[in-house]
């Protein structure tokens, strides 16, 4: 079951296009990673989707319900942290979450109740009764993706919810999405790719406004043209060993490197998807040449980030 389906979303403002029919879907129950470099449309995109922004065209689904002709229903199944968490100090955290829950209409004894459970969620305990100017930056996150989940919506929307935290409070703030995961799904904004890597199911890659991969880590990385790339060091004559290899069917180039003491280096790039050390290694071996390394590279999100985002 689709949590969220965009449909040729469009944004502009004035003459600048910043998000340009852009569709994807989300299921239930994922973690996805939204990437793209500064100013590729990300947050545009996510404040569409939460009715921050109308859309200049096309349209979105949250939990079935449309965000322009059932915005206020959409609304209530999701909940927002934005990249830059707007909170007041001058009220303790308690305070502070009491009135995010009456402002989304959570009233009675389920105000209690709900904020009993994002403050032991988001491990805001020891700090309820805090006011929100002492605490830290990564603290602060917490009250604001405790403010998230108030109302216990079915879609998380996390605009950088890890920007500025030190690598503690990043590995702290990983667990907790992890963690709550299992009770929602989850839409994470971020420049670490390795956060992406650890926790996410699902990656959207988005850049100059336009969608450019929707899939999993594994696949995407699978189907990289990186992941055909083996380098190999050996000594000998580099001519015929490159000619047998641009020879053989899967490998499109060989790259024949400055030799470094007398070992010739090699980079050999073959299709997606397949490995060719054997083939080098037999034929390296196969001319009596000696071989110190053979290696194949694994192509990591980073690779992909940079594949379907480089200019040139």
């Amino acid at each position: 079951m689709s949590m969220v389906t965009a449909e040729h979303l469009h944004k502009t403002f004035g003459r600048f296009t910043a998000v340009k029919d852009a569709s994807f879907s989300i299921d239930k129950g994922e973690i996805v990673g939204f990437l793209g470099p500064n100013g590729a449309g990300k947050t545009t995109t996510m404040k569409m989707l939460t009715g921050y922004l109308p859309p200049t065209a096309g349209t979105a689904t949250i939990a079935g319900y449309d965000i322009i002709d059932k915005p206020l229903e959409a609304r209530r199944h999701l909940g927002y942290m934005p990249e830059n968490v707007p909170l007041y100090d001058d009220l303790r955290v308690f305070e502070y979450l009491e009135y995010r829950a009456r402002l989304k209409g959570i009233c009675g004894k389920s105000v209690r109740q709900q904020l009993g459970d994002v403050i032991d969620k988001c491990g805001l305990e020891p700090k309820r009764k805090n006011l929100i100017s002492t605490l830290s930056k990564g603290y602060r996150q917490r009250v604001g993706l405790a403010d998230a989940l108030l109302g216990n919506p079915d879609l998380l929307i996390l605009d950088e919810p890890t920007n500025g935290l030190d690598p503690n409070q990043i590995r702290q703030i990983r667990e907790l999405i992890r963690a709550l995961s299992e009770n929602h799904t989850v839409i994470l904004s971020t420049h670490i790719l390795s956060e992406v890597e650890m926790i996410c199911n699902k990656v959207i890659i988005i850049d100059q406004g336009e969608i450019k991969a929707a899939d999993t880590p594994e696949n995407l990385t699978r189907n990289l043209r990186a992941a055909g790339r083996v380098s190999i060091e050996f000594k000998g004559d580099a001519t015929p060993v490159v000619a047998e290899l641009e020879a053989f069917a899967p490998v499109k180039k060989v790259i024949l490197e400055e030799p470094e003491d007398g070992w010739n280096r090699l980079l050999v790039r073959a299709e997606p998807g397949t490995d060719t050390r054997e083939k080098a290694a037999a034929i390296i071996v196969a001319h009596g040449y000696p071989m110190r390394h053979i290696y194949r590279h694994i192509p990591s999100l980073e690779d992909v980030f940079v594949e379907m985002t480089r200019r040139d």
